[in-house]
């Protein structure tokens, strides 16, 4: 075979490809060691026999690892997703794994407002308690597309979605306390800014960025919501859990997502990796009283000056509230 003007054919450029591919996985693998062996794990037994747990995005990626690990601690399970049959699917696939039956699929959809009243009113009628809420579910789209509400989707979804359930399940979260809120958010965070005179953009040049800005506005939300449910016995953390090869990435558009996938595979963790700081914000006892911080790797870490801002995350939340169509007769935090 001739390439290039090269004969591949050629035992030494043959041997010479061989030696480039052979250090190529060597690089590859020794990056995957390093990956692992650096990867904080939550190896505490900890039950959760008798809690009940609500999982958003739970059908894949690390949601569904999350769900998994709190399965088999014993918890009651809520699967919370867009796509009831693939919640059911997963389901089965969890009670066959980890032997607990006490797994549920409701449907979701985060990027209506509609939805999400309905959701919340049936889990406020249905549920006793709910003892940790795990906003996991998240999307990045490649392109420029408006939720049915008239706002951008990957901000619909990843934050104002987040922050309206927040509001309609407080007041079951406070008379389940001691309960715990756990927001999926991204160190990704630091390659945007939040511009509060634009968190509905009607247009971008760039709409994956808009991602960032999601992640960004998870983290502001998550220490507002801290400061506001201080004393109540409900605590709020967020948290960073790699980058994960899961179903965020498959918006990339072509030839992007090529090159992508080769880092994707070579570098990145895996979901049952990613899901292990959402694990341990739900059920470690370390964590039990801690609130208002931001994980990665099972340990706290510092976030930038930016995210921390009080003023700033109290104006995003005037906003939000604005923009999730609060009612006076809504729960108030």
């Amino acid at each position: 075979m001739v390439i290039f003007g090269l004969d591949l054919s050629h035992p030494i450029l043959q041997a010479i490809l061989s030696l480039l591919i052979v250090g190529f996985l060597t690089v590859v693998s020794l990056l995957k060691f390093y990956a692992y062996v650096t990867c904080g794990f939550f190896h505490e037994k900890v039950r959760m026999d008798g809690k009940t747990v609500l999982i958003t995005g739970a059908t894949g990626g690390i949601g569904k690892e999350t769900a998994r690990e709190i399965a088999k601690r014993g918890a009651r399970v809520i699967i919370a997703c867009r796509n009831v049959e693939s919640g059911i699917k997963v389901r089965d696939e969890l009670i066959e794994n980890t032997k607990n039956e006490n797994i549920i699929v409701k449907k979701l959809e985060l990027s209506s407002q509609k939805s999400i009243r309905e959701f919340a009113e049936d889990i406020n009628k249905t549920e006793a308690k709910l003892d940790v809420l795990i906003h996991n579910a998240g999307t990045a789209e490649s392109s420029f597309k408006k939720s049915v509400d008239g706002i951008e989707l990957t901000m619909a979804t990843n934050h104002f979605g987040p922050f309206l359930l927040t509001h309609l399940l407080i007041d079951l979260l406070k008379r389940s306390s001691p309960s715990r809120i756990v927001v999926v958010a991204s160190e990704l965070y630091r390659l945007a800014s939040l511009n509060l005179n634009n968190l509905n953009p009607s247009s971008s040049w760039c709409p994956p960025y808009y991602y960032y800005v999601s992640k960004y506005a998870n983290i502001c939300f998550t220490l507002e919501l801290a400061r506001r449910l201080e004393g109540t016995g409900i605590t709020v953390n967020c948290l960073h859990p790699g980058m994960i090869d899961s179903g965020i990435w498959r918006n990339v558009p072509i030839p992007f997502s090529c090159c992508l996938q080769l880092i994707i595979k070579g570098f990145f963790k895996t979901p049952k990796q990613g899901c292990q700081t959402s694990v341990f914000l739900a059920c470690s006892e370390e964590v039990k009283h801690v609130t208002g911080r931001y994980f990665r790797d099972c340990s706290e870490k510092q976030l930038s000056s930016g995210a921390k801002d009080v003023a700033k995350a109290k104006k995003l939340w005037e906003l939000s509230e604005k923009f999730v169509n609060l009612t006076d007769t809504d729960p108030k935090i």
